[in-house]
């Protein structure tokens, strides 16, 4: 019922009007006066209500009446039907609830106060999992039947329906998981209709147990019971099973030869020795230690190939999370989600904090100031983690696999890639079918309005479509980046992101992410007929999306597909000041770009200013080492060598300033925070993709308030001198100044200059909002001093919400910009 001239209130808030309906918004404009007879009813005999909030309060309510009731949204897998018929049951209405194709539909009969009640608690009600999208309300004649059931689902018609998430195990499942006299006691796969595996195990749609990867598990006569119950809390949960039907828990050594002994108990015996344990979650295989054990971490490095990158602590609950971590209110919301993501978080001065194993994080411990250090945290996603948790006593330390490989989540494959790592694999017999990677968040204090940076989308939150604003009127797939690689399709109102994938130039990694988008266009019944990507020719997704036969194939400037992320997440049209910082993206001009400010929207761009570029000696080899980028910003008059970048790098620093002569130059405002990371002594080589910046950002004072003073100078475009920052942090360490306090300077610095460059395009433009994105500002510390000083200045300020600022956000960019283009005739 839904066309690109209707419109009304989706989940980010966004009020639309169209023709022949009635919207609400969560306010709630009120229907008092527009009872069933008259106003918009009586043109149209069907009103609209998008998202929960609605007031039916004043409807005539007089005598018997019969509606029909469409759901969209996330209404399935969360224990909406069972809902809706025991609301049905309590206020004595008649009728029928089904699933169908585009979600939920229901039919009510009954007094007509009843139906209002029934349609106000439908939303204001609903079961805490589920996302309600819209409300369509048809009125019907009444029967006269009576009773309400469920019904069969209607599988007819072009499927819009929404898979849900995977979701965290709920409170009452965990009460059976503890209780001694249960028949679910340390039952590893105990779950309900609220919670437990989805999007990892479907296969197909409809969201029934067949079409899942427990299809292969019969369900005992107590199972069946519950399953076919309404009053249960597992009526039509597809999940459900017990230990007489379920999935069997199984620990395995390396060699895939099954252990003996209680799996969890033995498992958790190993791991207190000091070994390294492959655990299968939701959506793959983490590999495990016990957090407190240095000689279990180094090991896991050392044969992980991790040398840096920190390892994600789990911790048994929120309390034990307190006690490494400061834990606000917004943090503990975080942790104590459905989704359970990884939450990077101030570690504490304590003995609990103390605890954790140096090589946990040894980025934090080796080169952070004192009171900034971080550690990523979790919380249990599974019975299984609650289990091992329990009988491990202690939280541990978590990694997703092997360096620059995407999760393993396939059995054979998983002892294969991990049998060198890993002494003994705690897995079980249900498939999973999709693989996903663990989200990861970061809490800001003023930045994002949700007060989040997503880091990495994926289990907990994938593949959830992210409502639009504005109409995609054909289908579009986006094939997004290449190092922090992400799809996107798009339709109507509604982009699907894909989980994280990883970097493409794995091979595990391509294969996922052709695989995942076959999946995503057989799950969501979509059929692209425009496909969007970077302009870097040599981007393995853009060489994906050129293979693809007889679609339109729009390219899209990556920063401008940055901005036009950042637009999608806030429901903006733009145009906007669009402030794009990031790593290397390729220029309309055919240069490296990656520090712009451009005046954008979604359809088009400008370039109005830009850091000031400079030479990757050695072009992708400044990026794995950052003192290159140290020597081509100093320069040759610039590099005593009492400087100890100078010292460190002694024998190789003319070639260097030699090279740089001859090297592509960039405009990245990456490479810049990996110039001062290597003046500092913060790192002068990476092992992994951010590490320079994010440790720079560690290292940083964060009561530091002085700055250093970047020159603008006028052109087209403008230029904002980044040497002059590098330089004034060279002076500051000459000069004995503590490297800490010229962090903080330079992250100062680098928000002066920004919200400098912005108030002269205000006077420029006349434009008053500006838009963050690309992956440096995946730095809190940057987000929180750039967007208090705009809004000091008086700017309206756009940061990311739901999906990353890097690369990972990318293609929805891509997917909003393609179908501006679309909608205004540009694409053809």
């Amino acid at each position: 019922m839904t066309t690109s001239d209707q419109a009304g209130l989706d989940r980010s808030g966004f009020h639309r009007t169209g023709p022949d309906q009635a919207g609400v918004d969560r306010a709630g404009s009120d229907w008092a006066g527009s009872d069933w007879a008259g106003s918009d009813w009586a043109e149209s005999d069907w009103a609209e209500s998008d998202r929960a909030g609605s007031d039916w309060s004043g409807l005539d309510q007089a005598g018997l009446k019969r509606v029909e009731v469409h759901v969209e949204g996330i209404v399935r897998g969360v224990g909406f039907r069972l809902f809706v018929h025991a609301l049905a049951r309590r206020l004595g209405l008649a009728g029928q609830v089904r699933d169908d194709v585009d979600g939920v539909h229901i039919e009510i009969e009954g007094a007509g106060h009843h139906v209002a009640e029934f349609l106000t608690s439908l939303e204001h009600d609903a079961p805490a999992l589920s996302e309600i999208e819209r409300v369509t309300v048809v009125r019907a004649e009444p029967t006269g039947r009576g009773g309400f059931t469920i019904a069969a689902a209607d599988p007819s018609g072009q499927r819009r329906t929404v898979v849900p998430a995977d979701l965290a195990t709920c409170d009452d499942c965990l009460s059976e998981l503890a209780d001694a006299a249960g028949r679910r006691h340390r039952h590893p796969f105990v779950s309900c209709a609220g919670c437990g595996p989805r999007f990892t195990v479907v296969r197909a749609v409809p969201y029934d147990r067949p079409l899942t990867t427990m299809a292969g598990f019969a369900m005992c006569p107590g199972c069946a019971a519950e399953y076919h119950d309404p009053g249960d809390r597992r009526f039509h949960a597809q999940p459900i099973c017990c230990p007489g039907c379920g999935p069997r828990l199984r620990l395995l050594d390396a060699r895939g030869g099954e252990l003996p002994g209680d799996p969890v108990a033995t498992a958790a015996a190993l791991l207190r020795a000091g070994r390294i344990v492959a655990v299968k979650g939701l959506g793959g295989y983490h590999l495990a230690v016990a957090a407190s054990s240095e000689p279990a971490a180094a090991t896991l490095r050392l044969r992980g190939h991790r040398p840096d990158e920190p390892f994600a602590v789990l911790a048994a609950d929120l309390a034990q999370a307190g006690l490494l971590c400061a834990v606000d209110e917004n943090a503990a919301g975080l942790l104590s989600s459905r989704a359970r993501p990884i939450v990077l978080l101030p570690r504490r001065d304590t003995p609990h904090a103390r605890r954790i194993a140096p090589s946990v994080a040894p980025s934090a411990a080796a080169s952070a100031a004192p009171g900034t250090r971080s550690l990523g945290v979790m919380l249990p996603c599974t019975p299984l983690h609650h289990l091992l948790l329990a009988e491990v006593a202690e939280p541990l330390a978590l990694t997703g696999g092997t360096a620059d490989e995407p999760i393993a989540y396939d059995d054979a494959d998983a002892l294969a890639r991990l049998g060198a790592v890993a002494d003994a694999f705690l897995t079980h017999d249900r498939p999973i079918h999709v693989r996903a990677d663990d989200s990861v968040v970061r809490p800001t204090a003023d930045g994002p309005a949700a007060g989040v940076v997503v880091l990495r989308r994926a289990r907990g939150y994938a593949p959830e479509p992210l409502p639009l604003r504005h109409f995609v009127p054909r289908t579009v797939l986006a094939c997004g980046g290449d190092r922090e690689s992400a799809f996107c399709l798009a339709r109507d109102r509604r982009a699907f992101v894909s989980p994280h994938l990883g970097d493409l130039e794995d091979h595990e990694a391509r294969r996922s992410y052709a695989a995942g988008i076959e999946h995503f266009r057989a799950l969501f019944d979509l059929c692209p007929e425009l496909v969007a990507h970077d302009l870097h020719p040599g981007y393995r997704s853009t060489r994906h999306a050129l293979a693809i036969p007889g679609v339109e194939h729009v390219g899209v400037q990556h920063h401008h597909a940055h901005i036009a992320s950042c637009l999608a997440d806030n429901g903006e049209r733009g145009p906007v000041i669009g402030v794009a910082f990031d790593g290397p993206g390729h220029g309309t001009d055919g240069t490296i770009w990656g520090g712009e400010f451009l005046r954008a929207d979604l359809a088009g761009f400008e370039r109005l200013g830009r850091l000031e570029p400079v030479p990757m000696p050695g072009g992708d080899a400044a990026v794995r080492e950052p003192w290159l980028m140290a020597a081509a910003y100093l320069g040759p008059g610039d590099g005593p060598p009492k400087l100890d970048v100078v010292r460190r790098n002694a024998e190789r620093w003319a070639a260097a300033l030699a090279l740089a002569a001859g090297s592509p130059l960039t405009s990245s405002a990456a490479r810049l925070f990996d110039a001062v990371a290597a003046l500092l002594g913060v790192r002068d080589r990476i092992t992994y993709a951010g590490q320079a910046a994010y440790e720079l950002e560690q290292h940083a004072d964060p009561a530091e308030t002085g700055s250093y003073r970047a020159r603008l100078t006028p052109g087209e475009p403008f230029t904002v001198h980044g040497a002059d920052l590098v330089r004034a942090a060279a002076r500051d360490l000459e000069s004995g100044r503590p490297t800490p306090v010229i962090a903080g300077r330079f992250h100062n610095g680098v928000a002066d200059a920004v919200a400098r460059a912005c108030a002269a395009l205000r006077d420029a433009t006349g434009l008053t909002a500006v838009a963050l994105s690309g992956g440096v500002f995946q730095n809190v510390l940057l987000v929180e001093r750039t967007v208090r000083r705009l809004r000091a200045a008086g700017f309206r300020v756009l940061t990311h919400r739901r999906v990353p600022p890097g690369d990972g956000g990318l293609s929805l960019g891509q997917a909003v910009v393609a179908a501006a283009r679309d909608r205004s005739g540009l694409s053809r």
